[in-house]
């Protein structure tokens, strides 16, 4: 084992122990979650389905879905490995792989549907900016090939320690329970 994972090894377990122990709830054990996307992003450890995102519109129960919206053009889910809480993908339920496949109404509704999100997550945790981007392509580090827009919140002092040392972030709010938040905060706003 390499220095840098042992520092990051040891780091976690003493904030598991210091949650299970400490002043906090023991039930923050579980918020620890440390993603590992690199074998996902090269085509390990993915479920057998065509497309991803095509699965999780079918509703497949191969993929694991963390949808919080959905209308009769669009899906808006959390990123299954998010750069920070509330990390949300907004794509077509048609399968395409370009953003220029898409027509007039489309792009219209992606663009209420990018307001939303700043909303949404702007009611569930107030961060303080966003970053919005797409990857088309394998050169610009697309790992799904179905059109997906990202939208991450973006919170102060955002770097720190683990992420520079240990190679790693630390989201400190599983993804479920995020999905349960927005979920009832997108339905309240699109009443």
């Amino acid at each position: 084992m390499c220095q840098k994972h042992i520092i990051f090894f040891s780091v976690a377990c003493l904030y598991v122990t210091w949650c299970a122990i400490g002043n906090r709830n023991a039930s923050m054990r579980h918020n620890l979650f440390v993603p590992n996307k690199m074998p996902y992003a090269k085509g390990k450890n993915r479920p057998d389905v065509p497309c991803i995102l095509c699965a999780i519109v079918e509703k497949n129960d191969k993929v694991e879905r963390l949808e919080v919206h959905r209308t009769e053009r669009f899906t808006i889910s959390l990123n299954l490995y998010p750069y920070s809480p509330g990390h949300l993908l907004i794509f077509p339920n048609r399968h395409i792989v370009d953003v220029r496949e898409l027509n007039q109404e489309e792009v219209q509704e992606l663009h209420e549907l990018q307001c939303l999100c700043f909303e949404a997550l702007t009611c569930a945790y107030q961060p303080r900016g966003f970053n919005v981007g797409y990857n088309m392509g394998d050169a610009s580090g697309a790992s799904i090939p179905h059109y997906h827009l990202h939208v991450v919140p973006r919170y102060p002092r955002e770097l720190g320690f683990m992420d520079v040392i240990g190679g790693a972030r630390i989201i400190i709010e599983d993804p479920n329970a995020t999905q349960e938040k927005l979920v009832q905060i997108f339905e309240e706003l699109t009443i």
